[in-house]
């Protein structure tokens, strides 16, 4: 069942780039629709089927596969990487919905979306850490492309300090992997088989502090996060959803699967510092954020600053702040995939991002209307505004980790209010006042342009109203993970400090 949702992306990447006759874009985007649909309905079935009261892995899969070197096709689920396999699915789905049906070179684009799909859902289901790192290298070369090849004028310069940056977090991953089985005397990869707890204490700090900068770089935390603005300025819209919505994911689920679930005394030593890192992404991706006038950067670096928040969770070690730390995940795609849409309708259709330029979009006659009206409420979630799901994921983080971490948890709380500062700069130059006279004849938008838009929306809405049901799958895996009751009884906050 699980290897159904790895090869029905990659069939369709195969199907797509060696299709005997001539495919035209449209045709190439209406045959990836369906094998991103078929796969995220797959997804969607295994939510179904999934038991959140069942704390092990579910629907497993185990082939041996390269017994000299303990490499095995090893798959499995649980509540940490449901709900982002269906957050990939579902954004696969939307990228290829808003790509252009003119698009460049249809067979190899599609292809490659596909094969990056493949890529991360094989990430996310992986219970070998080497087969993880197979599939974590392999939505590489498909992102470097998609950069490369459909990206803007300084594409080259982006695609290849994307390239340098993750394959220096490969080799940060790997080295640690590597270290975590051979010095804990493991003869495979596996998860379960896994022992690297029973390593001494400078020997987990030193493993730690590997997939930290590895994932770190991923996520990205500052300062390894240059990559990023550069990155979505240049991608084109579709690909700056995957990358913000889904990608920037596998650093955090790296963290918390790999970093605090393996290694747990070198995590506990070093949670204050975590903290104190995590308040300095915060706090620089926002003020970076408000400095920004190309709103696509804008949102970019807001990316940062959220995935702050995650970090602070995840150093506070409880169950309410990881719990946050993964509704988090599922917040941040949807809203930032939304925000990302909406700046690439604007872009499309106004010609310019820059916020010195474009102005009174939400005029009702000659403006985007409806655009503005999403962007408001995608600007609103992401500020954290009750009934909108940015608010409960934020909030469940900064009530799971004030009782660790009160300094630092108050200090990423401005973050929320700087968010608040930034979008209406946003909101004020780009969608109030008169239209200016440089975008006053704007194309029509059509309703193509605007249904991928009002799915997240209505998710971001729905999700909000009621956060339980992003909970539900994942509370009773983050409860046995965490093992609250040894932790409640051993752990004190004296010590973690």
């Amino acid at each position: 069942m699980l290897s159904a949702l790895i090869l029905l992306p990659l069939l369709g990447a195969i199907i797509i780039g060696f299709w005997p006759a001539i495919l035209d874009g449209k045709f190439a985007r209406g045959m990836a629709f369906v094998c991103a649909g078929l796969t995220f309905l797959w997804s969607v079935f295994l939510a179904i089927q999934f038991n959140p009261g069942e704390i092990n892995q579910q629907f497993s899969e185990f082939i041996p596969w390269v017994d000299a070197i303990g490499l095995s096709y090893n798959l499995g689920v649980d509540g940490l990487s449901l709900p982002l396999l269906v957050l990939n699915g579902l954004l696969t789905c939307i990228a290829i919905s808003s790509s252009d049906s003119s698009q460049q070179r249809p067979r190899l684009y599609y292809s490659l979306i596909l094969l990056l799909s493949t890529g991360v859902t094989g990430a996310f289901l992986a219970q070998d850490l080497l087969l993880f790192f197979l599939f974590y290298e392999l939505e590489l070369i498909p992102l470097y492309l998609l950069i490369a090849i459909w990206g803007g004028a300084r594409r080259g310069y982006a695609a290849t300090k994307f390239l340098i940056y993750t394959a220096i977090s490969g080799i940060l991953i790997l080295a640690s992997f590597l270290g975590m089985v051979w010095l804990s005397g493991g003869s495979n990869f596996a998860l379960a088989n896994l022992n690297a707890a029973s390593l001494p204490l400078a020997t987990q700090i030193l493993l730690l502090v590997g997939i930290l900068v590895g994932f770190g770089i991923k996520i990205p935390l500052v300062p390894f996060h240059t990559w990023l603005p550069d990155a979505h300025v240049e991608a084109s819209t579709p690909i700056s959803v995957l990358l913000a919505g889904v990608l920037l994911k596998l650093g955090t689920y790296g963290l918390l699967r790999f970093g605090m679930n393996l290694l747990p005394d070198a995590w506990n030593y070093i949670a204050p510092w975590l903290a104190t890192w995590a308040v300095v992404s915060v706090l620089y991706g926002a003020s970076c954020a408000i400095a920004q006038t190309d709103m696509k950067k804008m949102v970019a670096y807001s990316s940062i600053g959220h995935m702050g928040y995650i970090l602070l969770a995840a150093a506070a070690s409880t169950p309410l702040s990881v719990l946050g730390a993964v509704m988090q995940m599922i917040s941040h795609g949807l809203i930032s995939a939304l925000l990302f849409l909406l700046v690439g309708v604007v872009y499309k259709k106004a010609g310019s991002r820059d916020l010195e330029v474009i102005r009174g979009l939400l005029n009702p006659e000659r403006g985007m209307p409806v655009i503005g009206s999403l962007m408001v409420l995608g600007v609103m979630a992401s500020a954290g505004i009750p009934g909108m799901v940015g608010f409960i994921s934020e909030f469940v983080i900064f009530r799971g980790s004030f009782a660790i971490f009160p300094v630092q948890t108050l200090l990423s709380m401005l973050g929320t209010g700087l968010t608040a500062v930034y979008f209406l700069i946003l909101m004020n130059r780009a969608f109030f006042g008169r239209l200016s006279a440089q975008v006053v004849s704007l194309p029509r938008v059509y309703w193509s342009d605007r249904l991928p838009s009002v799915v997240l929306a209505i998710l971001i809405v729905i999700f909000g109203i009621q956060p339980a049901w992003l909970s539900h799958w994942t509370e009773p895996t983050i409860t046995a993970m965490m093992n609250v009751d040894k932790v409640m009884a051993t752990v004190s906050v004296e010590k973690l400090k």
